[in-house]
């Protein structure tokens, strides 16, 4: 199994997550800072916006228009000029806070939520996708997911796959022209991995953060570990990009309590060269 070390290009965040490459650069949310930023290769980063909530999952419809999910307020904005504007409200569509999502190239909104107040102590409780059309139109699919997070589309727009956090494994659904989804399958049991985010890299193969075993791990459908990637930090997401989309980058923290995090500063970019380069929607 090969071992890569990743080294430590950004720090002093808060907590980094939803991490995105577009447009030749690293895109991320810093969440309990409550900022988007973007990120060079040389690790400077650029504030896109500061939000009024804290920000998850990210993405770009096909007009270049960027798109982020605001967790607690259960929406879907704009990023204009720095500004936030309005695009979906999830809030009458699901049961407690959203998290990340991934946009296809027709424009349509694959977005996931906590299904149940984990931090409070609530018991495990399904809950769905929701797609959120073009138009605006908002429904649910995939129902019966738990704790669905971070989420990647295959090269040929056909496959959406998507990680069950505290169900130790990472599901697949089939896309149809019209965009819902059908065909559920498990994509990889992961033992006692729990899948934060994920990208897809050109082996068919995804790097997965695990923050429940403080590892990155790239994994072959069915479960077999390929490698393992050692941060400084707990691994919440990843993202393959840099000019050959074969530089992973983690986003790490000491903990993800809004609090401690804010405080604590702890949150960092790690970095690391590997030999497949990434694919699909990023």
């Amino acid at each position: 199994m090969q071992t890569y070390q990743a080294q430590v290009i950004a720090h002093g965040l808060a907590f980094p997550e939803g991490p995105r490459w577009h447009d030749g650069r690293f895109w991320f949310t810093d969440q309990h800072a409550h900022k988007v930023l973007s990120m060079d290769t040389d690790g400077a980063l650029t504030t896109i916006a500061e939000t009024e909530d804290r920000p998850g999952g990210l993405g770009w419809l096909p007009n270049g228009d960027l798109l982020c999910v605001l967790m607690t307020t259960r929406r879907i904005v704009r990023i204009v000029d720095g500004q936030t504007r309005p695009y979906a409200d999830l809030s009458h569509h699901v049961p407690w806070h959203c998290n990340d999502m991934v946009v296809d190239a027709m424009g349509r909104v694959y977005a996931g939520n906590f299904g149940y107040d984990v931090d409070g102590g609530a018991p495990k409780s399904p809950t769905a996708l929701l797609l959120i059309h073009p138009d605006g139109s908002i429904e649910p699919l995939a129902e019966g997911l738990t704790f669905p997070n971070g989420s990647a589309i295959t090269p040929d727009g056909g496959t959406l796959v998507v990680g069950e956090t505290f169900a130790n494994r990472v599901s697949e659904f089939q896309i149809g022209p019209d965009g819902r989804m059908t065909g559920r399958g498990t994509w990889a049991e992961l033992g006692a991995a729990t899948p934060d985010g994920i990208c897809l890299d050109a082996g068919d193969t995804l790097w997965i953060a695990s923050p429940g075993t403080g590892e990155t791990i790239r994994v072959a459908r069915g479960g077999e570990i390929l490698a393992r990637c050692e941060t400084t930090g707990t691994p919440y997401a990843c993202m393959l990009g840099g000019p050959e989309r074969r530089t992973l980058h983690i986003c790490t923290s000491e903990t993800c309590d809004p609090a401690k995090a804010a405080r604590l500063k702890s949150g960092r970019i790690e970095t690391v060269d590997v030999d497949m380069p990434g694919t699909g929607l990023p």
